[in-house]
């Protein structure tokens, strides 16, 4: 908004030049996402307090875990208003990335939210429906397939995605890419969802994975950075870059709060829109398969999760009794059963999420 009102003033005061800048526009962002975050939480928390509307702790977790019950949850709408109302104001808000970034976020934020409404406030016991998320997941990642193959910013790549360690590497996979599409946004919304176990697991770890995604956009969106990198150059995505500043401003924002001890929890309104918002964002910057580099802390998450279902059915069904590989999953609850204090956990995660983002824009100079 302010570059559409502001900018074009530059003409009568040359100090307007600076909302033309994207860097410029991108601090603001992250700081109004801050801003935000810092007064609207704890009316937040104190709203959710009054009515009530606590987190329900599992009987068969972490006994730690048990002190938690009542904590306020939905806090995912603090997160929500911070990314939001950010990118309206210093984003091109008729861009066709921001606004896919902002359906998807604000698309999974609505299931979310209805999610925790049903298990929190009606008290059913599994919330929505999965197969009803499974469906709002699918919808998302067809209508975002499908604006991108009919609407896109230019013939060259619009089913293609890249190949890391390839210099210019990309492949084209026709249709399959609409399916991929939904895979990711669902894979990867499912995913931080799982991890949104520990005081600022989640909300750490996205705030790094968005960081490199940032940087992917801001020199993805221009010429001579892609050229220089020997990325796919991809016009328009710079504007990515004030989303995921806005993004990052508002988790260290949710951070304050959330931190161990948390006094409020992301809950499915902030978990599937951010993970939705990371997966949107693979896609429109054609990081697809890098995405499981950069978010590795959250595809471990979910693999943790899938083994330990498959083996304890196959065990069940070939010896009449159901055995486990991890203590219990996700992955982060394992190390908690094995002594590890939660911060450390927490922590640690957080390093190996940093690595992998460090590891992740080395891949753009060995091609």
């Amino acid at each position: 908004m302010f570059y559409h009102l502001l900018y074009p003033l530059r003409d009568f005061f040359f100090g307007f030049n600076v909302f033309g800048y994207i860097s410029f526009r991108a601090v603001g962002a992250a700081l109004t996402a801050l801003i935000i975050s810092f007064l609207f939480g704890p009316k937040i928390i104190r709203t959710l307090q009054s009515r009530q509307i606590g987190e329900t702790i599992r009987l068969d977790g972490p006994e730690s875990h048990l002190k938690k019950e009542g904590t306020p949850t939905m806090g995912g709408i603090i997160v929500l208003l911070a990314v939001i109302l950010p990118t309206f104001l210093w984003a091109k808000v008729g861009d066709k990335h921001i606004l896919l970034i902002l359906l998807a976020t604000m698309w999974m934020g609505l299931i979310g939210f209805l999610d925790d409404y049903l298990k929190v406030i009606k008290k059913y016991p599994r919330g929505l429906i999965a197969r009803y998320k499974m469906a709002g997941q699918i919808s998302l990642g067809l209508i975002v397939g499908l604006i991108l193959i009919y609407y896109p910013d230019s013939s060259q790549f619009v089913t293609s995605i890249s190949i890391p360690f390839v210099a210019n590497g990309t492949i084209d996979i026709g249709w399959f890419y609409v399916p991929l599409v939904i895979l990711v946004i669902t894979g990867t919304s499912n995913a931080v969802n799982l991890t949104d176990g520990l005081d600022g697991l989640a909300t750490g770890l996205v705030a790094i994975a968005t960081l490199v995604f940032g940087a992917i956009a801001y020199a993805s969106g221009r010429l001579d950075y892609s050229d220089y990198l020997n990325i796919i150059y991809l016009p328009g995505t710079g504007e990515l870059f004030i989303f995921c500043m806005a993004l990052i401003g508002a988790c260290i924002g949710f951070l304050w709060f959330n931190a161990n001890p948390a006094k409020i929890f992301l809950g499915d309104t902030g978990s599937l829109a951010m993970g939705a918002a990371l997966g949107t964002l693979a896609v429109l910057l054609k990081k697809e398969i890098l995405l499981f580099m950069i978010g590795g802390v959250f595809v471990a998450e979910s693999v943790s999760v899938m083994i330990q279902v498959y083996y304890f059915r196959y065990t069940k069904k070939k010896y009449g009794e159901g055995k486990r590989i991890f203590r219990m999953a996700p992955l982060h609850h394992h190390f908690e059963l094995l002594g590890w204090p939660e911060n450390h956990v927490v922590v640690r995660f957080w390093i190996i999420g940093i690595l992998l983002a460090l590891i992740s824009l080395t891949t753009f100079k060995i091609q």
